[in-house]
């Protein structure tokens, strides 16, 4: 599938080599992204992480020891190449002015919400940026994130942003920032679409008598099942549907009710919904 689309890369398989790189922020996505490094050959001695919270701080230290896991931001960061942002939106700004004086010239690549490039350079001085929007199946190295880079990336800082995001899952490039609004409202947020309606297809199977666990079970190996089917099928979604719809069966019934709901216009609002909103946020982060 990662073949027929040039602008999407699947997660790397072979082993890499990263320059020295600074976490700012130890929570469970930046453990994600060390620990799937390290499994494709990062050196532990070339990460830095700053988490102020000295629990979370244990944790780190006990899961990677050799790692300089740091409560506070110093001179250990200064030959850092990469800096990723990993803290909550809210928090960037406190973050970024304890940093600023104990970062040297390396690429900031962020993976939070809503914090826009220009937000990060005012904050950051930085110039050669990469933004990115995860999703959590990251958590397990199944996720699909968004990348921007800024114009001053250079082709080998996005191969970095590239690498370093690699353990999180699949990597869409977009030529323009304001487009990953758009990549919340469909992958960021997207999970949660997919549990609301797994919820509702295990409700159902309740309802029809089966068990909770069956009903669980067949609506969640249903759906990893047809994405997996539509991931390897170069056929339009539309004829992937109508392969398992016959006329007067029981998946037309269900189609059916589906069609008079206008369900397929719903779930598109909802998605412009979701964008409107990515955007209000950034702009009330940009304002602040």
């Amino acid at each position: 599938m990662c073949g027929m689309n040039a602008n999407l890369t699947c997660p790397a398989i072979h082993s890499v080599s990263l320059p020295i790189t600074a976490f700012i922020g130890g929570g469970n996505m930046s453990s994600a992204l060390i620990g799937g490094l390290l499994t494709s050959g990062a050196e532990l001695a070339n990460l830095r992480v700053v988490e102020p919270f000295a629990e979370q701080r244990a944790r780190l230290q006990q899961r990677f020891p050799g790692a300089q896991i740091l409560e506070a931001p110093n001179a250990a960061l200064r030959n850092a190449q990469a800096v990723v942002w990993a803290v909550k939106p809210q928090q960037f700004a406190q973050a970024a002015a304890d940093c600023r004086a104990h970062l040297g010239d390396a690429l900031h690549v962020s993976i939070m919400a809503g914090v826009r490039c220009r937000a990060i350079e005012r904050q950051t001085g930085a110039q050669r940026m990469v933004r990115t929007m995860p999703n959590t199946p990251a958590l397990i190295g199944q996720g699909i994130t968004g990348l921007f880079a800024s114009a001053q990336a250079s082709e080998a800082d996005r191969a970095l942003a590239d690498a370093l995001l690699a353990p999180a899952g699949r990597r869409v490039w977009v030529q323009r920032e304001d487009l990953l609004d758009a990549v919340t409202a469909v992958s960021g947020s997207g999970p949660a679409y997919a549990f609301y309606l797994a919820e509702a297809m295990t409700r159902a199977g309740e309802e029809l008598g089966l068990s909770g666990a069956q009903a669980r079970e067949l609506a969640l190996a249903t759906l990893a099942g047809a994405a997996a089917l539509a991931q390897g099928s170069s056929e339009p979604l539309a004829t992937l549907r109508a392969n398992v719809t016959s006329k007067g069966g029981t998946t037309a019934a269900a189609l059916g009710v589906f069609d008079a709901a206008d369900m397929q216009t719903t779930i598109i609002r909802a998605l412009h919904a979701a964008d409107q909103r990515a955007k209000e946020l950034g702009d009330a982060l940009e304002a602040g």
